[in-house]
């Protein structure tokens, strides 16, 4: 059994490493997986319980029910993070408390198929725009408060390792569990 420290259950598929080069083939890899994610999470959810859904993936940690809220909502951000780098001069974007989104009521409560369905459209479209970026876009530019500048090819690469970053948090939780 692999090693369960608390950084293993934190970050089960290691940190993002953001220095890696996303050559084309990688970012064709990186659009391929934010299109799969909607499917992989919904089947990866797919009928847990509610006691299961709400059960932490580490103490101290999300339940599961609170990953998937927190999937859209971090989604979100990073499709309109890219397209205000699309359609403004590197703009400083907006920062969020995404602790906090992830206690509010509709996070801690909400049913999982409205999250589900949210995912599932979001990443079509957004998947739709990254597969029209030109070469050009891809380098545009965007600057984030607390972590500085990304390029949009950036911002792709770390958006398809936190979907499988979080979607180990639930794989990792079942297997763990025996779910």
């Amino acid at each position: 059994m692999k090693d369960q420290t608390p950084d293993s259950l934190r970050y089960p598929i290691g940190h993002h490493n953001a220095a890696q080069v996303i050559d084309d083939e990688k970012l064709s890899q990186h659009i391929h997986a934010i299109a799969e994610l909607p499917t992989l999470l919904r089947d990866a959810v797919d009928g847990l319980t509610k006691e299961q859904l709400d059960t932490p993936y580490r103490p101290g940690g999300w339940t599961v029910r609170q990953v998937i809220h927190h999937l859209p909502d971090s989604h979100l951000n990073g499709y309109t993070r890219q397209k205000l780098a699309l359609t403004e001069d590197k703009p400083t974007i907006r920062t969020y408390d995404e602790v906090a989104w992830a206690e509010l009521h509709d996070g801690k409560f909400g049913a999982p198929e409205f999250s589900l369905m949210l995912l599932d459209a979001l990443h079509k479209r957004w998947v739709l725009l990254l597969l029209s970026l030109t070469p050009e876009q891809l380098e545009r530019k965007f600057i984030h408060p607390l972590t500085g500048e990304f390029t949009i090819r950036q911002h792709i690469g770390l958006y398809a390792w936190h979907g499988a970053h979080h979607l180990a948090h639930i794989t990792e939780l079942k297997k763990r569990m025996g779910w």
